[in-house]
């Protein structure tokens, strides 16, 4: 679905998307389904969490999450502005913070947003974490999947891409 309008509108949100995305865009993934998904209906739920999988699976950055959604919103030129509309923000203000960054690298309040900043981001993905989730559990098998999953990730040191293994293999089965 070509639409230039919502394009558009995407894109602007994108812009300040992009300066609240502290920890990646995973942090930001809550606001992008709700004005996607929930606001402006742009994509399903199944479609989000679809776009969400492929991102994450694909080699590279996770932020294709958004180029899929600006290709689904524009084409080519659409993916191609998206990404740079969440890139460029961040890119510019990450090169100009840096040098202040490293300049004040003992001064107390420095210390304490990056200690301040950590429970945020933790929260943020967490948060992400359960909106996918919720959109992927439509059964008691894939709850139990993504609760020992979770489980796994969280208390060993197995690598979680056992786990999506062992899930795939359970879908390929139909159990799932």
């Amino acid at each position: 679905m070509k639409d230039d309008s919502a394009l558009s509108a995407f894109l602007v949100q994108l812009v300040f998307l992009a300066f609240v995305s502290i920890g990646g865009i995973n942090a930001a993934v809550p606001e992008l389904h709700r004005q996607v998904v929930d606001i402006n209906r742009w994509l399903s739920e199944q479609q989000f969490t679809d776009f969400f999988a492929i991102a994450n699976a694909a080699p590279g950055p996770n932020l294709l999450i958004v180029t899929l959604i600006g290709y689904q919103l524009g084409g080519a030129v659409g993916a191609l502005t998206a990404t740079a509309a969440l890139c460029t923000p961040t890119c510019l203000l990450t090169y100009f913070i840096a040098h202040a960054w490293e300049r004040f690298k003992d001064a107390p309040l420095r210390i304490a947003i990056q200690a301040g900043l950590v429970p945020v981001t933790v929260g943020l993905v967490a948060a992400t974490a359960y909106l996918i989730a919720r959109a992927a559990d439509q059964s008691l098998a894939a709850v139990a999947i993504s609760a020992a999953t979770a489980a796994l990730a969280y208390f060993t040191r197995i690598h979680p891409l056992w786990a999506f293994a062992a899930a795939a293999a359970l879908g390929f089965a139909g159990l799932v």
